[in-house]
């Protein structure tokens, strides 16, 4: 594995609108650092997810607490195969998730996570490699978010773009297409 650029980051927000069990979907294209023919892939080092709340009458950021309006749940993830829901952390294509958890009281609790590729080189020192041209975020607030606000979730990824051995991207493409069933 040989790196072709320093990290750099990717970002993107999603917005969950008031109501009941809200949820936000998008996709990050990577068509411009992934090429097959070059065995270019993206090594992710980390994930952040950061949570927000927004007055939506004027845009205003404002406290994710001031957005709930009892218990509640918001969920993120991020996965290099669009499943079209949330999925369980034993899905190949999960790359992170995190959820923070907010009770009436105003108390929150935040939890992170990031899987390692398991079929990439040693030299990727437990990050994880994508070779699709697309990664998907979805996020879901289970609980109910106050009318006239709402949540924003951002996901900030720590990547560079490498290349691969002949080897290690056959094995990254098969683990992917695996994956896919």
């Amino acid at each position: 594995m040989a790196a072709k650029t320093s990290t750099f980051y990717l970002t993107e927000r999603l917005q969950l609108a008031a109501g009941v069990n809200s949820t936000a979907n998008d996709t990050i294209d990577l068509g411009a650092y992934v090429d097959v023919a070059d065995r270019q892939g993206v090594l992710i080092h980390s994930v952040d997810f950061i949570y927000q709340g927004r007055d939506t009458a004027n845009g205003a950021v404002t406290s994710y607490t001031q957005t709930m309006t009892a218990d509640g749940t918001t969920m993120v993830q991020l996965t290099d195969l669009n499943r079209g829901a949330l999925v369980f952390a034993d899905d190949r294509a999960l790359i992170a998730s995190g959820e923070l958890v907010y009770d009436a009281g105003g108390q929150t609790s935040h939890a992170t996570d990031i899987y390692p590729d398991n079929f990439g080189p040693s030299s990727a020192s437990g990050g994880r490699i994508v070779i699709n041209d697309q990664m998907y975020v979805r996020a879901t607030n289970f609980g109910t978010i106050v009318a006239g606000t709402a949540q924003e979730v951002t996901v900030r990824i720590k990547c560079s773009v490498i290349t691969l051995t002949q080897k290690d991207f056959m094995a990254i493409a098969l683990q992917s297409t695996a994956a896919d069933n």
